[in-house]
C-alpha cells in the first residue's frame, strides 16, 4: 500500500487536484492520502510555509507527494510559493525534474504536418542548481548605479547525476538517443563542466546516440524536428524554457504533467501550469495535467497498467473532443473530470 501526501495549494490547484483524485480512486482504490493545509490561506492566517517536521514527514512516512499549484496574488512575491516549491525541491534534493512531450492527439499540436510519431520525448532538468539557487545579491539598489548578480552553480556531482539519469532512462525505456543541451558557447567555465562530464557518462552507455545542443539551436529543432529527440537532458534554467516549448507542442500547459525525483525519497508531482488565480472556483481549470500527472505517479509507484489507463482515458477524451473551453471543447472542470472518469 502506498502513501500519498496531497497538496492541493493555491487557486486552481485543489479543482484540479480533486479531480486526479477521483480517477485514481477509480484505478488504484487502495492508495491513501493524508491532505495538508499548505499555502497562501495557511500562511497569510499564521505565516507557515514548509514546517520542517512536515518535510521529514513527506521524507520518511510517504511514497509520493501529489501537489496542486501555488501562487496567489495576496502573497508579495509569492514568498510562500518559493518556499514551499523550493524547499521540497532543494531540502529533498528531488534532483530530476522530469517531464514527458508526448502528443496524445494530433490536433493539438500547432506544427504542421507533425503528429503522435513526431512528438514524443521526454526532457530531464536538473532540479537543484543551475540559476534558480538565488546566490546573489543587489549593490546601490534603487539608485542609478544599481548592480543585480545572480551567479550560476554546477557542481560535478549534479551534473553527473542528472545526466546519468538521462542515460538510465534511455537505456530501460528502449530510448536510442539522449541529446545533452548547454550554452557551452557563450557560458564557458560552468557549461564546459557539462560538456566534459557528458563525454565521460556517455561512454558507459555505448548503445545509445549521444549528440549535443546549444540551447538556441535545440529549441529551434524542437519546432523544426521534433522527431530528432528522444531524451533531452539539460540545467535547471534551459530546461524550464525548454519543457514550457515542449508543452506547447502537445496542446498546452492544460496537458504538461511533471515529476520531481530523488531515487529513494518521496517524489513529488505536480501540473506545471500554475495557479490561474483568474478562473479559480469558476469550474474552468481543465484537470487534464493534474491526471497525466497523477499518471506519471502510479509509473513511478511501480503501476504500470493503472498509469496506461489514466493516459489512455485522457487520450480517448482528446480524441472525442470532450475537454475544457481551452481545447475547444465546452466542458468545465468537473464535467471533465467525469469525461474521464467514463472512459476508465
Amino acid at each position: 500500500m502506498s502513501r500519498i501526501a496531497v497538496l492541493p495549494g493555491d487557486g486552481i490547484g485543489s479543482e484540479v487536484i480533486e479531480q486526479g483524485l477521483r480517477v485514481l480512486s477509480v484505478v488504484a482504490p487502495d492508495l491513501t492520502y493524508e491532505h495538508f493545509d499548505l499555502g497562501a490561506d495557511r500562511y497569510l492566517r499564521d505565516g507557515t510555509t514548509l514546517p520542517e517536521d512536515v518535510l521529514q514527514r513527506f521524507r520518511n512516512e510517504f511514497d509520493a507527494v501529489y501537489l496542486g499549484a501555488f501562487g496567489d496574488p495576496r502573497v508579495p512575491n509569492n514568498e510562500h510559493a518559493k518556499e514551499i516549491l523550493l524547499g521540497m525541491r532543494f531540502r529533498l534534493d528531488l534532483y530530476i525534474n522530469f517531464r514527458p512531450c508526448k502528443l496524445l492527439d494530433d490536433r493539438y499540436c500547432p506544427l504542421r504536418g507533425k503528429g503522435r510519431k513526431e512528438v514524443n520525448f521526454v526532457v530531464f532538468r536538473e532540479n537543484t542548481e543551475g540559476m534558480y539557487t538565488g546566490i546573489g545579491g543587489q549593490f546601490k539598489r534603487d539608485s542609478e548605479d544599481e548592480i543585480a548578480i545572480e551567479q550560476e552553480i554546477n557542481t560535478r556531482k549534479g551534473v553527473e547525476r542528472i545526466l546519468r539519469a538521462a542515460f538510465d532512462y534511455a537505456r530501460a525505456h528502449g530510448k536510442k538517443r539522449v541529446c545533452m543541451s548547454d550554452k557551452a558557447n557563450a557560458m564557458r567555465h560552468g557549461h564546459e563542466l557539462w560538456q566534459r562530464v557528458y563525454k565521460l557518462v556517455a561512454k558507459d552507455y555505448p548503445e545509445i546516440q549521444a549528440s549535443h545542443l546549444y540551447v538556441d539551436v535545440a529549441a529551434m529543432k524542437m519546432v523544426q524536428t521534433p522527431e530528432a529527440f528522444d531524451v533531452i537532458v539539460t540545467n535547471n534554467l534551459f530546461g524550464d524554457i525548454l519543457t514550457d516549448l515542449g508543452s506547447a507542442l502537445i496542446g498546452g500547459l492544460g496537458l504538461a504533467a511533471s515529476a520531481n525525483i530523488n531515487p529513494g525519497v518521496a517524489a513529488m508531482f505536480e501540473p506545471v501550469h500554475g495557479s490561474a488565480p483568474d478562473i479559480a472556483g469558476k469550474n474552468l481549470a481543465n484537470p487534464l495535467a493534474a491526471m497525466l500527472t497523477a499518471s506519471l505517479m502510479l509509473e513511478h509507484l511501480g503501476r504500470k497498467d493503472a498509469a496506461f489507463r489514466v493516459e489512455e482515458a485522457v487520450r480517448r477524451c482528446l480524441e472525442d473532443g470532450a475537454v475544457t473551453r481551452e481545447l475547444g471543447g465546452n466542458l468545465g472542470t468537473t464535467a471533465a473530470g467525469d469525461a474521464v472518469l467514463a472512459r476508465l
